[in-house]
């Protein structure tokens, strides 16, 4: 449960670093501004979630690692079973 917090979190800092950043203030920061917002928000998740789930955030990216077998899915889980 906890990898799934991480990238839920990671994915919302994402969206509202990078894409707040462009929307919100994308015709005063400019190209660089709106690139810096994303690469520091991505830079930030990297250092705090990063060890927890790898820091895919982007959830293409991990479809992509699946499809390449570069990562493997979680087994099912049966209902009412504990994480330990």
């Amino acid at each position: 449960m906890k990898l799934y917090l991480a990238e839920m979190i990671g994915t919302f800092v994402l969206v509202v670093g990078g894409v707040g950043s462009a929307v919100l203030a994308g015709g005063k920061i400019g190209y660089v501004g709106v690139s810096l917002a994303f690469g520091l928000s991505l830079l930030a998740m990297a250092y705090t979630i990063g060890p927890i789930s790898g820091c895919h955030i982007n959830p293409a990216v991990t479809v992509g690692a699946l499809l390449a077998k570069k990562i493997s899915a979680p087994a099912p889980r049966r209902a009412g079973a504990t994480e330990r």
